[in-house]
């Protein structure tokens, strides 16, 4: 029975062996598979918005996702929020110096009505 079990290991790994080397069908060895890459990377020629980000999928590698693309990924979207915290910043302090202006317009408008008898 041992001896039978050897005998069928070694034929199966024999036509394994065959068939990925190429002594099978196929005429050859087995074609190399082309790797992932990322499907729907982020769009180059509009800002990122939310579906764009919920709808990205990274491939999977040998080890988890295929680094370049999710580095990639990662620093365009740093690069966006970074642009959009700019801008933000730059909103408000013109929106607080409009708010400064206009308090201290009033105060001037209530100190002139005052002044006049």
């Amino acid at each position: 029975m041992f001896l039978f079990l050897v005998i069928a290991l070694a034929v199966v790994v024999a036509a394994v062996t065959l068939a990925v080397v190429g002594g099978g069908e196929g005429g050859g060895p087995l074609p190399e598979a082309a790797p992932e890459r990322l499907q729907d990377p982020l769009p180059p020629d509009r800002p990122v918005n939310r579906t764009d980000v919920e709808s990205l999928r990274f491939p999977l590698a040998a080890r988890g996702y295929r680094m370049a693309d999710v580095d990639d990924a990662l620093g365009r979207l740093g690069a966006e929020l970074a642009e959009r915290d700019a801008r933000i910043s730059d909103l408000e302090s013109a929106l607080a110096g409009a708010q400064a202006a206009a308090a201290h317009l009033s105060l001037d408008k209530s100190a002139r009505r005052e002044d006049q008898p």
